[in-house]
């Protein structure tokens, strides 16, 4: 008798599961129906029937599961289209940044980023002429990353540099624009909720901001400060974190917006402490991670990377002399090019051994 009736759970259950109305159904239904299996297949029967308890058990489970996997595409499915337009347009927001801080390591790697020497809000006028490109060759002259380290450029390598730093800088107008013309667009058409309102007027602001900390980076490198006979002409290392910061800053909420609309999660009504103890650790990678990066930009600004290229020790020493050298001590962490490295690496490998 009871083997029937588990015969009858198992149908029951899968006819439930297929039915077009368990999209509605909640995960404790679910987790209630395969318990429930597990238990009758373990408890309620004699001991001469494990074999077709067993058997009965795996058969729910696998039910279970592979309708599992359907669930999340047929939920997806029936989000609003609107609401599917707005996650997709938001993904492709955090796509394009993420792409913008590749086109400017890039940048900052062929050490192109000084040769635009003025900035415009809508965009510098493109040189198409060979008299356009001396004059803009000229302006690049006046300022001290030629004078002190380009004395020998020639017109050709300037405009490859150039190049570059306009290409960076093209693509950040046209992530504002492929932001705010659609913002625009919805909020007028009323598809965003409340909260994504809050979010879209934040990341507004933040575009604004990082526009706006580009050319105050840049402007940092085109001061005449550099008299010293080992100076280099470079941007403000503070400037460059704060930089950089922005983007990750605006990569990691555009792209937490684009799964909570397209991926919408359920808040669990009990959180059970290993699951809090893992939401603790994806944190503390997270922050990690942010602040690694962080680190980086201050070992690019300060050219930190060339000052020891062994490891892990550096100068066959695990802690360089060096590494306290300027007072007060607080400046080693931003200014000093050896703490600044061993910082990195220490961050790094801390990253590493945590994820």
């Amino acid at each position: 008798m009871l083997s029937t009736r588990l015969l009858h759970g198992v149908g029951a259950l899968s006819s439930i599961l297929h039915s077009p109305r368990t999209i509605k159904c909640s995960s404790k239904v679910l987790l209630t129906s395969y318990l429930g299996l597990r238990t009758a297949a373990r408890f309620a029967l004699p001991q001469h029937c494990c074999c077709l308890t067993t058997s009965l058990a795996k058969h729910g489970t696998k039910i279970l599961s592979r309708r599992a996997v359907t669930l999340a595409a047929e939920a997806t499915q029936t989000l609003p289209r609107t609401q599917k337009i707005v996650g997709y347009w938001l993904a492709g927001c955090s796509g394009m940044v993420f792409c913008a801080v590749i086109l400017g390591g890039v940048t900052r790697l062929t050490e192109s980023g000084l040769s635009m020497v003025t900035w415009r809000l809508l965009g510098e006028k493109l040189p198409t002429t060979q008299q356009q490109w001396v004059e803009e060759f000229n302006r690049y002259q006046e300022f001290p990353e030629f004078k002190i380290k380009n004395k020998n450029m020639t017109l050709e390598e300037f405009k490859f540099i150039w190049w570059m730093e306009y290409a960076h800088r093209q693509w950040g107008r046209l992530i504002g624009a492929s932001f705010f013309i659609p913002a625009t667009i919805f909020w007028a058409k009323g598809w965003f909720q409340p909260v994504l309102k809050k979010r879209v007027l934040a990341f507004g602001t933040l575009i604004a901001m990082q526009g706006l900390m580009g050319w105050y980076m840049v402007k940092s490198g085109l001061e005449n400060k550099f008299d010293g006979p080992s100076d280099v002409p470079r941007v403000s290392q503070y400037r460059l974190a704060s930089h950089l910061s922005l983007a990750f800053v605006l990569y990691t909420l555009f792209l937490w917006s684009a799964l909570d609309q397209l991926l919408p999660a359920e808040r669990l009504a009990q959180v059970t402490r290993t699951a809090t103890r893992f939401r603790a650790l994806a944190h503390s990678c997270k922050g990690l991670v942010f602040l690694t990066a962080v680190s980086g930009a201050f070992v690019a600004g300060l050219d930190a990377g060339l000052i020891y290229n062994s490891f892990p020790k550096m100068a066959d020493k695990w802690i360089p002399d060096d590494i306290l050298a300027f007072s007060p001590a607080l400046r080693n962490f931003t200014e000093n090019p050896t703490t600044v490295q061993f910082d990195h690496r220490l961050l790094g490998t801390s990253t590493l051994m945590l994820i």
